[in-house]
């Protein structure tokens, strides 16, 4: 045993989005990849949620969900990593918030504020979305946003969104 596997050094909460193929299947299939990472541990995971697809409207809905994982990467080996397994799962970029087999998030990664090309910490639109902040605070409910507070303060704003629970991950 390492000693970095005794007690991995950062917090990261991920994403799971997908709308295309065997949603379920593909987020399940993401998690493990995430679990089998070199010191990366897979912490928590949320419900599945099903939402109604945002932007581009005329698509399925999507089936999301967050992890919360303790890792030894830094966040942009950590984003690196999340788009090889999106690659990995047949995801195309196409157009803005296209249809897709799989979409992954770096949402947070313990209090990090970053702002660069490949990367922006805490994910900027991240309280402004159901899909990703009821999942989010079914796994950490008292979760601080660096910069912005509380997480739960932020539920009123997305009130209005449709999203269901629909099932376990």
């Amino acid at each position: 045993m390492t000693p970095m596997s005794l007690a991995l050094p950062h917090r990261a909460y991920v994403a799971l989005g997908a709308n295309l193929g065997e949603t379920v299947e593909h987020l399940r299939a993401a998690v493990a990849a995430l679990d089998a990472l070199p010191d990366t541990r897979v912490v928590a995971r949320s419900s599945l949620y099903r939402s109604a697809p945002v932007g581009l409207l005329d698509q399925p809905d999507f089936i999301n969900a967050v992890v919360a994982v303790d890792t030894a990467l830094a966040p942009l080996p950590l984003l690196r990593t999340l788009l090889d397994i999106e690659n990995r799962h047949g995801r195309v970029r196409s157009v803005p918030n296209a249809p897709r087999t799989l979409d992954l998030d770096l949402l947070l990664h313990d209090n990090t504020q970053m702002d660069s090309p490949a990367l922006i910490l805490p994910h900027p639109r991240m309280h402004e979305r159901a899909f990703v902040l009821l999942p989010l605070l079914e796994i950490a409910p008292d979760l601080e946003l660096p910069a912005r507070g509380p997480a739960r303060a932020f539920v009123a704003g997305v009130h209005d969104q449709r999203i269901e629970i629909h099932g376990p991950l």
